[in-house]
């Protein structure tokens, strides 16, 4: 079985991880791709995803403070499902979506990096610094959870401090005037919702805090406690900010710079020194959220072979499952990296968050609500508000880029495929006890 060092992330831990993988992702990946869909109503994008991943988090945290656990996504899924096809293509579709959020960060680096070296980012460059970036967050990971627990906590006070004075001072120097107004990008109601699923997606890193479970302090309460304070923190900070980019910016500008958006609105409202400002801000950012990241879907793909519900092969490495799985995330992240740009890895990333998430309200609220004494309207409110999120976003992608419906349709597809073949497999061998080599 994979070790974990009970007691060794305390709340402010957990909150600094949480924290890090949504504001490492979300304000400065997907800011100018949210602008695209919702159109001058953005700002508001941000606050109905919270409201949506409100709904989402109740389950997460009922199920989390009765059952605390590493890799706790799998854990939700098995007990709602057991051991079944569905347990594990869902789980394993949210150890992707975590992995394909670690590419978008890690390419959204390399992307403001090339901008803060006065360079436009290019096709080779940016992948290969993102590239970059993985190897050190690997290494970061390799000296232990106090090392990932610590600097979480410092890159988050700096980063969250850092990012609402950025908003608050764009905000003074306009005058408190939105300037992102117009038609330029607006699509309507049906922008605006489908906007909303990547929305979600910069919300989504509290799960980096269910997946860690196991190895917070006190945690039947904190790791409640964490999610909440992460998601308050995310959504007043990402509204500030979209207020700050919106009043600093023409809404076809913040469209175009799409995968910078917040540098470019830092020259007109703060000068050279506040693009440059912001730029750190987007490197200590981006770094945080990987590292975090990282950690946490290293720790679920363990519990996930442990349980059973993933083949593992050792292929020649020394030490631990979980060591193991630490390489193999970096690997399935780096290739991610050098292959796909932002705007298709965060359609993916929605695409299998959404609909793993809808399977874990469905198991709850079928099989486990009265365990943990979770309100069914609440569940039931959840999967409805995904399903609409999911729908119109995937309705929009068909007509602006179809490729990336089919892919993420066939990846699920193969996914549970997979799935079904190796739980066969180890159903024949009489309960699989043992990890394959």
């Amino acid at each position: 079985m994979t070790e974990y060092k009970q007691g060794s992330i305390t709340l402010a831990g957990a909150v600094a991880m949480g924290t890090g993988v949504m504001i490492g992702a979300g304000i400065f990946a997907l800011t100018g791709q949210i602008a695209e869909l919702a159109g001058p109503l953005f700002p508001l994008a941000f606050i109905a995803g919270a409201l949506v991943t409100g709904f989402s988090a109740y389950t997460y945290i009922k199920m989390s403070n009765a059952y605390p656990s590493a890799g706790g996504i799998g854990m939700i899924l098995h007990k709602a499902y057991g051991p079944t096809t569905v347990a594990a293509g869902a789980a394993l579709l949210m150890a992707l979506s975590m992995v394909i959020n670690e590419s978008l960060v890690a390419r959204t680096f390399g992307t403001y990096l090339m901008r803060g070296l006065g360079m436009e980012p290019s096709a080779p460059l940016v992948p290969i610094l993102g590239v970059a970036l993985i190897i050190f967050a690997y290494l970061v990971n390799v000296a232990g959870n106090r090392s990932v627990g610590l600097l979480s906590i410092l890159m988050a006070v700096l980063k969250v401090t850092g990012i609402a004075i950025f908003g608050g001072a764009a905000l003074w120097a306009s005058g408190i005037s939105f300037q992102a107004t117009g038609s330029g990008a607006q699509t309507g109601a049906g922008g605006f919702i489908a906007s909303l699923a990547l929305s979600i997606l910069a919300f989504k890193g509290f799960t980096t805090i269910t997946n860690s479970g196991a190895e917070i302090t006190r945690p039947h309460r904190n790791v409640g406690r964490a999610i909440l304070i992460s998601i308050l923190i995310c959504a007043a900070v990402y509204l500030l900010v979209a207020f700050g980019v919106g009043s600093s910016l023409p809404l076809e500008q913040i469209v175009a710079a799409k995968d910078s958006a917040l540098a470019e609105a830092a020259r007109p409202a703060l000068g050279q020194t506040g693009f440059y400002l912001t730029v750190a801000l987007a490197l200590v950012a981006t770094a945080s959220g990987l590292i975090a990241s990282i950690f946490a879907v290293s720790r679920m793909l363990a519990m996930l072979t442990d349980m059973r519900m993933i083949p593992h092969s050792h292929f020649g490495m020394a030490g631990t499952i979980k060591d193991h799985t630490l390489v193999y995330t970096v690997v399935i992240a780096g290739l991610l990296t050098l292959f796909f740009d932002l705007s298709r890895i965060a359609s993916l990333g929605a695409f299998f968050y959404l609909v793993m998430d809808m399977l874990i309200h469905w198991g709850v609220w079928r099989n486990l609500r009265a365990d943990v004494g979770a309100r069914g309207w609440v569940l039931l409110t959840a999967i409805a508000l995904d399903a609409v999120v999911l729908v119109t976003f995937a309705a929009m992608k068909l007509q602006s880029d179809p490729l990336i419906v089919w892919v993420g349709l066939a990846g699920m597809a193969a996914v549970f495929a997979f799935e079904h073949a190796f739980l066969k497999r180890v159903a024949r061998r009489q309960g699989g006890h043992r990890h394959q080599h």
